[in-house]
This record gives structure tokens, sequence and C-alpha cells, in this order.
């Protein structure tokens, strides 16, 4: 009957044992890592190569599971051979007094021997394998947590990428990722998201890439401050964003007795206070969503009030007309604001004041360039006055619109389009009611009848 020797490695186990607990680990599975490393290396050492080989077997004592025992199966022979795989007969039976030749006879090995396996390849491997097991769970941990908003400090600066202690991994977050103008020292806490986590094959644990400055962070933070975005009863449509300067949210709602802007700044707007600090002072405008093109680029050209807007969409062009004190604000700092709402709504947007807007009217040149502005626009209606032809003839005693100096084409159209065929029939209308038909805005209206005031020859009667 083979008996079993045994021997505890007491080093290797507290070493373990201790890792576990540090990279919080499951110990049985740590065991069955370590089993899998002693059977590589020990059917290396007796020249096995087929794994599902039988002959080595690793076992843990029952006491704590603190006792490694490696045995081998050996052939017995009858003389002693070179073969670590054979054992002479004489040998055999002092391990089993019924061992014959041709049999096989399981022999464990010495304290001494399991120690070299140990101390050298096997230990390696051991902890290879280890390091690529925390590698491994940290990143399905991590992984599953991509776009979820997340805490850290703040621990150095690698050039221009911030290192930042997640707890059990370290994050980066690269310049593109950062709000300029922000600084931190090392402790100091911050929010970011995880915008993504991949492993790379010579890092040691997975790379784990934070952000603050997309528009993603942002729409977490809305999140966690503000309960219906959270419940889903106010709808974070989009979001636009130039860090450290204006962010542009664009919300809306099913629930007819919700307010979604209103929800989002909160009383004496304490909402978006919260938000807008966590920012460092970022400008940040709440969007009401609108899925006519001209209502919502109105919307989200706030904090200006524009008095006119006019799209092409066939083009992807839109005009907004605002105040003349309103410029700057509609324009923003460095163009901003502009360039969010062109983000936003995807038409290319073209700013101009009201003196501006007159002043093209008055110019062939800039009226050329309304016009290609307009063009789609300008097409729609040469089609309907196409199709009214030859039901205009009684009208040869009245002026064509086209009369009026400085008049354009789409104008013309539109008036026509409004019911207005002639100078006779526009003398009648208020500019209440030229700025109720489609496409002509009070400040249009006005323009329109300045020009008619303008090229009357008036004739009194007598």
């Amino acid at each position: 009957m083979a008996t079993k020797q045994a021997t505890k490695e007491i080093g290797l186990f507290e070493a373990i044992q201790q890792f576990c607990q540090d990279k919080s680990l499951d110990r049985e599975l740590v065991l069955g890592v370590i089993r899998d490393s002693l059977l590589t290396a020990y059917r290396k050492k007796v020249g096995l190569e087929a794994e599902n080989d039988d002959r080595c077997q690793v076992e843990f004592g029952q006491e704590n599971k603190n006792e490694i025992v490696v045995s081998v199966a050996k052939d017995v022979v009858a003389e002693k051979s070179e073969n670590p795989l054979e054992i002479s007969l004489e040998e055999a039976k002092k391990i089993d007094p019924h061992a014959e030749i041709g049999g096989r006879v399981r022999v464990f090995e010495k304290p001494q021997d399991l120690s070299r396996v140990l101390s050298s390849q096997a230990k390696q491997m051991v902890f290879q394998r280890l390091r690529d097991m925390e590698k491994e769970l940290l990143f399905q941990e991590y992984k599953s947590k991509e776009g979820e908003l997340t805490h850290g400090y703040f621990q150095r600066w690698k050039k221009d990428i911030m290192s930042i202690d997640l707890g059990k991994v370290e994050g980066i977050m690269l310049k593109k990722d950062q709000n300029p103008g922000e600084k931190y020292r090392q402790g100091d806490r911050l929010k970011a998201i995880i915008s993504r986590v991949e492993i790379r094959p010579r890092e040691p644990m997975p790379v784990i890439t934070l952000s603050r400055a997309s528009g993603d962070f942002v729409k977490k933070l809305f999140e966690m401050e503000i309960p219906e975005v959270y419940d889903g009863i106010v709808e974070i449509r989009d979001v636009a964003r130039i860090p450290s300067y204006r962010t542009k949210v664009v919300v809306t709602t099913s629930k007819s007795d919700v307010d979604p802007v209103g929800a989002c700044v909160g009383m004496k707007g304490v909402r978006i206070q919260a938000i807008v600090r966590e920012l460092g002072n970022e400008r940040i405008d709440i969007v009401l969503h609108s899925d006519e093109p001209s209502v919502f680029i109105a919307n989200a050209i706030s904090p200006a009030k524009p008095v006119e807007v006019h799209v092409d969409k066939k083009r992807g062009d839109a005009l907004v007309i605002v105040p003349d004190e309103s410029l700057s604000l509609a324009i923003g700092i460095n163009g901003s604001n502009v360039k969010l709402v062109s983000q936003l709504s995807g038409f290319k947007i073209d700013i101009k004041t009201v003196s501006q807007y007159n002043q093209e009217l008055a110019s062939p040149e800039a009226r050329e360039k309304l016009d290609r502005l307009f063009n789609a626009q300008q097409e729609a209606m040469e089609g309907a006055e196409e199709d009214s032809e030859g039901s205009d003839e009684d009208d040869s005693d009245y002026t064509p619109l086209s009369e009026i100096p400085g008049l354009t084409p789409r104008i013309v159209g539109l008036l026509e389009a409004g019911g207005i065929k002639n100078v006779e029939t526009l003398l009648e209308f208020s500019p209440e009611e030229l700025s109720a038909i489609g496409g002509i805005g009070r400040t249009t209206a006005d323009q329109i009848l300045r020009l008619l005031r303008e090229s009357i020859e008036w004739v009194e009667e007598g």
C-alpha cells in the first residue's frame, strides 16, 4: 500500500492568502491556479507532455488545505532506470509490497524535491497566472461600468495625462478628456465617466480611460442631480458641449403637466447650479426640443431672443435675425453659442442683426445672396406661380409686385403664395396682416411696406 509524504509550503500559502485579500480574489480559484501550475511544471520535469495524462496528480491536504501533495505513477521494471517514469522492482516494493514488474506504483515527491519545483518554475507560473486572473476580473468589472459615473482621487501628472486612483486600479484621463483650466492637487476628489476599458498586452492592468469633457459626463450629472431626468420623466435628447465654455442640453417630456426646462433649472436655479459648480462655472443652457427646425433653432440660440428664423432644409442653411443689441449674445464667446446651435440642429447658421438684414434687402448683391440662401423655398414658390399661370390674365390692369424696386423674387413669391398678387392689393395690407403670412416676420413686413412707400408715386385727383 502506497504511503503519502507531504510538505507544508507555509511561505507560499501565506503569500497566497495575503494576495487573495489584497486583490479580492477567491481562494478556491487561486488554489486551482496553483494546482494547474504545479501539474504543468511537474509534467515537464518528468517528461510528460500530454495534459490529459493522469500519471501526475496534485492534491491539497484537508486541514485548511494548507498541504500540497504531488505524486506520479511510475512503471515497475526489473532494474534501476534513468527514466523518471520508471522505478525498479526493489524500490517499488518499499512503497508497495505487492508491486510487480509491469505494474505501476504511485510515488509521492519528497519534501525537498517538491520545494525545488515550487521555488522555481512553478512559483513563476502561479503568480503570473494570478496576475492574469486579477487583470481579467478587473477588466470584466469595469467593462460593465462603461458610460457610468465614478469618482476617484487625483494622483499625479504623466506629461499631459492625469492618473486617478479608483481604488482597485488606476484610471487615466487624456488631455482631450480633461476640462481646460481645471487644476488638481494630489488627493483631490473628482467625478468622471468611464469612457473606455480595454486590455493591452504590455500593460499589467486594464487601461481605464476617464472623461470630464464629454457630453455624456454632463448627462450623467443631470441624472444624478435631477430626479425627473433619472426617472425618465424628462428626457435628454442631445448634448452639445465646448468644455469650460458652454454646454447646451436639449430636453423634452411626454407629460403635458411637466415643464422640462423648469425641472432642470429648479427653484431659483438651485438644481442647475450644483452641476455648474461641478463643471467649474461652465455656462449651461437648457433647450426645449422641437421637431420644427426654425422653432428649435430659435430655442437653441438662447440667451439671445431672435426676431425671425428662416431655414432652408434642402441646403441645410438657416438665417437667424436678432436685435442689434443681442448679436454678441447670439454668437457667444469665440463663437461658442452659434457653434453649439449648429451642432445640435445640423444647420449652417448665419446670424444677422435687424439693421444688417434691412441693409441687405436694399443691396442688389445682398438680395442675390439671400435668394441663394432660400433657393429651395424660391423654387417651390416659382412652381406655384407656374401652376397659376393662365388664371391671372385679368390682372393686366394691375401693377405686378416685381415693379417695386428692392423687392426680391423670394419675397414676391411669399406674397403671392399669401394671396397678394399685385401692388394694389399690397396697399390694403397692414404690417400685422403681412407678418402673418408664412415666411414673413414683422421685420420683413415693415421693410416691404417701406420699399412700397418709397416706390409709389401718389397722384392727386382734382
